[in-house]
């Protein structure tokens, strides 16, 4: 695939926004989130309240995950165009003859933790040395393989995850797993203490996470679709992180009535303060970048660790010729970022 899409000259680029939105005939496109709408979700619901996408060209409809919806399916049946994937993920499906294409990564980390009681241990290296580890069987087959070599976790203090922090809140010996952005701020709630929290990708783990996800056949006879939704999407996120988010938050509470104002607050703050989005290669390629020597090194330890064979040609998974244009980083400047 050629990388010229992404080289156009701010003039060919304006001329093609204008017309696009002049003669209104946009695009539909589909896509799914992993779960139900969230702050985590917050720069592709900015980029549609806001009119990002329409500006070139797209008509994007979200379509919002939960338990019971399998949007990774829907994107293999053609009937979504992009998906809110992971790394492993991807590289897994190109593993067993699905063409997933990775094309960005919104998340330049991956936002999975451990959080464990206050003061319980005072490293990263201690997590070993608890009774529990609270994990489900997603991330025991996964990042809990890596760990186990690289700092010795136990599979026989292993018990599942089920989505309930009251095991974790009486259990002052226990670590449980969470995403930094939502299960410290349940724990505090519901067990009036705030956990002490690991972040896995300042710890060795490093995959990225919410990536824009699509199939290969579709990404490569669409360039032009791809390019709008990548770089509207950069564009989203920096409006959403620090620009005006309220129409955007209000679409998310429209989507999933059950978020509240407070867990919102607290997502997007948590995001910032551990640099969730914007952090590492966004900060000079832009919110969304990916590089080869990250996707090596990711591909490398899960070949370490039994997780992928070693002779995946795991760059059939993804593509550069979308993710490093820099959209986001003029937007941050005008917001002073």
């Amino acid at each position: 695939m050629s990388s010229k899409y992404l080289k156009l000259s701010t003039a060919a680029a304006a001329v093609a926004i204008s017309s696009a939105a002049s003669a209104q005939e946009l695009t539909e496109v589909t896509f799914g989130t992993h779960w139900v709408a969230q702050a985590e979700h917050g720069g592709y619901y900015q980029a549609v309240v806001d009119g990002t996408y329409e500006a070139c060209g797209l008509d994007v409809t979200i379509l919002p995950g939960g338990p019971q919806v399998n949007n990774s399916a829907q994107l293999i049946a053609g009937r979504i165009q992009f998906y809110m994937g992971g790394t492993l993920g991807p590289l897994s499906a190109v593993n067993e003859g699905v063409p997933m294409l990775i094309v960005a990564a919104s998340f330049q980390k991956e936002p999975q933790i451990l959080m464990t009681h206050p003061g319980a241990i005072s490293s990263f290296d201690e997590i070993s040395t608890l009774d529990q580890l609270i994990i489900g069987d997603e991330g025991f087959v996964t990042y809990f393989k890596f760990f186990e070599k690289a700092n010795g976790w136990d599979p026989a203090k292993r018990v599942p995850y089920t989505f309930n922090p009251a095991p974790f809140i009486a259990n002052a010996r226990a670590a449980q797993q969470g995403y930094v952005t939502s299960e410290p701020f349940a724990v505090e709630q519901e067990g009036g203490f705030k956990p002490d929290v690991w972040v896995l990708a300042d710890n060795g783990y490093t995959a990225y996470s919410t990536t824009i996800v699509g199939m290969r056949d579709y990404i490569e006879a669409n360039p032009e679709v791809v390019k709008c939704f990548v770089d509207g999407s950069a564009i989203g996120w920096a409006n959403f992180l620090y620009g005006d988010n309220a129409a955007a938050l209000a679409k998310i509470k429209e989507d999933n009535p059950d978020m509240s104002d407070d867990k919102l607050a607290f997502s997007i703050e948590t995001m910032k303060q551990y640099g969730i989005v914007d952090s590492g290669d966004a900060l000079t390629m832009g919110i969304g970048a990916m590089t080869d020597a990250r996707m090596e090194d990711f591909f490398t330890k899960m070949v370490d660790v039994g997780v992928l064979p070693a002779d995946l040609d795991y760059k059939q998974a993804y593509t550069l010729d979308f993710a490093n244009s820099g959209a986001s980083l003029e937007v941050k400047a005008a917001l002073g970022q």
